[in-house]
């Protein structure tokens, strides 16, 4: 059994963790407020930009843009999007092992985040590039990783590019996913994505109010409309996602650092008792042993 100096600095050690834990729990809320209300705040234009795209993608053709033509092959190129620390609990292990599930070991990757980086080089999969996005995330940092696959699937390097994220729920709820972002299909833009703002379904549109393109008048053509909405479309939804990501990743963490502390004042407060105990039992027993000795001399 520990003795009392041992509790004593036990105790001292946990009150310590519980306060670099707080810390940490209010930094997280504090960075999570802004990233929920970044991501929360993009939903709307994200929306906006499916629905065209889903109007075009119904009246036109593949040969129209490349970036929505079907290509043959297996070649998948995966923007991995993971956290730069740790402590968040779970939301990286959740997102590793569905990749682990889901995605082909032949398959090469481009990681955002250093966790992403480091299962990569542990699991010996193939990593084409690692790009680093800073808090808040930027749109023009995720545009230079939206460009850089956009560029590797139209020279034919890769037939499909998908993204693997973590979305934003709620504060306390985080799902993995795994979204197709290349070719761009009515499959995976008329379908219903799972974070709010980008997949849903598109409205029906009014035949009457265009001629041709299912309520949309291009000028100067389809094809120059095209040429201009689908890249701002492809950098967008990966911007999204980087968005949903930041979103979940500091939300994770303030729950992990709430739940550590209390976890550690629970602890201070067993390890009191303990201590409280042990102490009682230490004075009764060296009164006894002056009671014993009073009746041996008298």
């Amino acid at each position: 059994m520990a003795n009392l100096r041992d509790i004593r600095r036990r105790i001292k050690s946990v009150k310590n963790t519980a306060q670099i834990t707080k810390a940490m729990q209010l930094v997280a809320a504090s960075k999570m407020k802004k990233a929920q209300d970044q991501a929360v705040s993009g939903r709307s234009y994200a929306d906006l930009l499916n629905k065209v795209l889903v109007h075009l993608k119904e009246h036109t053709s593949e040969e129209d843009h490349p970036l929505l033509k079907q290509q043959d092959g297996n070649r998948e190129l995966v923007v991995l999007v993971t956290t730069d620390k740790g402590l968040c609990g779970p939301l990286n292990t959740n997102l590793l092992r569905l990749v682990t599930e889901k995605v082909s070991k032949d398959a090469t990757f481009v990681t955002i985040g250093n966790k992403g980086r480091q299962a990569m080089a542990r699991l010996k999969r193939t990593l084409l590039a690692d790009f680093g996005v800073k808090d808040p995330v930027q749109f023009s940092e995720t545009k230079a990783v939206s460009e850089f696959v956009t560029e590797k699937f139209l020279s034919g390097e890769f037939n499909r590019v998908t993204v693997a994220f973590t979305n934003f729920i709620n504060t306390i709820s985080q799902e993995a996913m795994i979204e197709t972002l290349l070719p761009i299909s009515p499959i995976d833009l008329g379908r219903d994505k799972k974070f709010v703002g980008v997949g849903r379904d598109a409205e029906p549109s009014d035949a009457s109010t265009g001629p041709e393109y299912g309520g949309y008048i291009f000028e100067p053509s389809a094809r120059g409309v095209l040429d201009l909405v689908v890249p701002q479309y492809v950098n967008y939804q990966l911007y999204q996602m980087v968005l949903e990501s930041r979103a979940s990743e500091h939300s994770a963490r303030m729950v992990a650092m709430k739940a550590a502390t209390d976890n550690a004042k629970q602890m201070i407060k067993d390890l009191t008792l303990d201590y409280n105990k042990q102490r009682q039992a230490a004075i009764t027993s060296e009164l006894l042993e002056i009671t014993t000795a009073m009746r041996a001399l008298e």
